[in-house]
């Protein structure tokens, strides 16, 4: 990443570029928050089933998993103690190292994850497939991806 040599010119555009990503990432995820498709689990329950669902074994080093969603530690470790009280997720001593904990998506919490994933897919492909083209949605996924480093 280039920034010597950047002119005032270039940090406004990456500025309002910066201003823009932000504001569409909280206006859709305001709209699909509104419109997730359950009380069974909040959103931010779901992203974290949404992460194990995508693990292997559906299972993840709780530390690994606070990388992967939107909340902070503390938030997240009061969520998996709740969805482990309601059986949706299991905890478990990590048998590599005995300070960290494994968090598993139990069967019940797939079926759950896939029930809720498939309603909210069609929010997701209303909100945003309805304001992008295929290939604008290609290319911001390219987009995003690069910013996050995966590119």
């Amino acid at each position: 990443m280039r920034t010597r040599g950047v002119g005032l010119s270039e940090k406004m555009v990456a500025v309002a570029a910066w201003e823009s990503l932000f504001r569409a990432q909280v206006s859709v995820m305001r709209t699909l928050a509104a419109e997730f498709p359950t009380h069974e689990i909040s959103f931010n329950e779901y992203d974290v089933i949404f992460n194990l669902s995508r693990q292997p074994n559906w299972r993840l080093r709780l530390r690994e998993l606070n990388k992967h969603v939107l909340l902070t530690q503390p938030s997240v470790s009061r969520l998996i103690d709740r969805l482990a009280a309601r059986g949706i997720v299991a905890k478990s001593i990590d048998p590599n190292d005995g300070r960290g904990t494994i968090v598993e998506l139990t069967p019940e919490g797939f079926a759950l994850f896939r029930e809720v994933a498939f309603e909210h897919m069609g929010a997701i492909s209303s909100r945003v497939g309805g304001s992008l083209t295929l290939e604008e949605m290609a290319r911001l996924t390219e987009l995003c991806d690069k910013l996050r480093g995966d590119a």
